[in-house]
């Protein structure tokens, strides 16, 4: 399955900047007064309000320049930040640099690239900000301090608090950098679950469609065909219409059969196919993959009991199918399915002559984009198959276990296990509703 990337997952909104810059500006103006008028710390006063009013302009200019739902291209988003981080390093510079408590606020930019924006920017943002924090380790205005003793820093100490402001920048970047990234890779995996869900519901539901194109059409269809006859038997002499008047009919005729077909077709799936025994949900599954050079033997094993019968289900069945194809794709010579039942379990295993799990990602199996067995065989793809096979079965009530088999033969082995209480409970499958038979 492609990769289904959103354009808009690395646009920062417009509106989420510039409340984060209202509230800098806040803050910033409340600890300017503080310290200037409360504690009466000799404080540059009109500069720091200077470098405070150029973000509030901006504020203001990106508010009546752009609606409230656009969303910034990564770079200009960037440029914002990068805005954010000298105008904070500049009131820093006032107000005694890297001495100054409120110094850690400069990974704000960095923690809020790191959320939004690809890693290219974010680390070029952390390389500006930490250039700026190394610069404001040795070029800064005295801390604001009471006149009557001068407070002295050791160099020691700021070079301390710069190691510290250095490491919880990398660390916090990439710690939020990862967490921001798996949630876009879930988002996009589950928008990929759901349109594939709906493409199988669109599928089931073709044979409803086509009841009703049958009985819409079923009438002006016979007023076509009697009036063909009609034709037939007044022009049916004229060598001029003869021809054409016994295509039409022949022709309406047709389209008539074609149509009772569709009917019985539609109302022969509601009765038969709407509900399947196990098995024939089995052979449904593996039908589809059995003339690629692949063979695939079906197994029943420990059977006790009536067999279960499930309504018919879109997602199980991709799921189950999803499953029986990564497992022919990486067979060398057979795929086995095997199932089984008793009064407490419903299960089916399908087990792979393959090069079976590497295991480096026997713990991952079933994340979006983990491509399971793609550094063993070429054209692995990129893990999505498993993860939506994974999310529709358990989204049924099944427990799936991957493993690799110890028999020399066999190499993955995947168990799909439901409850049978679960199977029999009316409604606690979504969508699967299965009984004894």
């Amino acid at each position: 399955m492609a990769h289904l990337h959103d354009p808009q997952s690395h646009r920062l909104r417009l509106n989420t900047l510039i409340r984060l810059r209202w509230l800098a500006v806040a803050g910033q103006s409340l600890a300017v007064l503080f310290v200037a008028y409360w504690l009466e710390f000799p404080l540059p006063v009109s500069t720091c309000f200077a470098l405070i009013a150029t973000a509030a302009w901006l504020n203001l200019f990106l508010t009546f320049r752009y609606s409230s739902t656009h969303r910034l291209k990564p770079f200009a988003a960037f440029v914002a930040l990068v805005f954010d981080a000298a105008q904070l390093s500049g009131l820093l510079y006032m107000t005694g640099g890297l001495t100054n408590p409120f110094a850690l606020l400069l990974i704000v930019p960095v923690v809020v690239s790191a959320t939004s924006l690809p890693l290219r920017y974010t680390a070029l943002l952390g390389g500006f900000v930490g250039l700026a924090a190394t610069l404001l380790v040795f070029f800064r205005l005295p801390l604001p301090w009471h006149d009557e003793q001068a407070l002295f820093m050791p160099y020691i100490y700021v070079a301390g608090i710069w190691v510290s402001v250095v490491s919880t920048i990398v660390f916090t970047a990439v710690y939020v950098w990862r967490v921001a990234d798996e949630a876009r890779q879930l988002s996009n995996a589950l928008a990929a679950t759901e349109l594939v869900l709906q493409r199988e519901q669109h599928l089931s539901a073709l044979d409803g469609l086509a009841a009703a194109a049958a009985h819409e059409l079923g009438t002006p269809l016979a007023t076509i065909t009697v009036v063909a006859r009609e034709m037939e038997k007044t022009l049916g002499t004229d060598p001029r219409f003869a021809e054409d008047v016994t295509l039409l009919r022949s022709q309406s005729e047709r389209c008539r059969e074609i149509l009772k077909r569709l009917t019985s077709l539609s109302s022969e799936s509601e009765e038969h196919l709407a509900r399947l025994p196990l098995t024939s949900l089995i052979e449904e599954v593996t039908a589809p993959h059995r003339d690629f050079g692949i063979r695939i033997k079906l197994e029943p094993t420990t059977l006790t009991g009536p067999e279960p019968v499930a309504r018919r289900n879109a997602g199980v069945i991709y799921g189950l199918g999803n499953l029986v194809e990564n497992a022919t794709d990486f067979a060398r010579e057979a795929v086995t399915v095997r199932w089984r039942w008793d009064e407490h379990r419903v299960a089916i295993t399908i087990l792979d002559d393959g090069p079976g799990f590497p295991p480096e990602v026997m713990d991952r199996i079933g994340e979006p984009y983990i491509s399971t067995r793609a550094g063993n065989e070429p054209g692995g793809g990129l893990g999505l198959g498993l993860f939506i096979a994974k999310t529709l079965l358990e989204r049924s009530g099944a427990s799936l276990n991957f493993n690799n088999s110890n028999q020399p033969t066999v190499g993955a082995a995947v168990e799909v296990t439901w409850t049978r209480e679960a199977f029999s409970r009316t409604g606690a499958l979504p969508g699967l509703d299965v009984e004894a038979a």
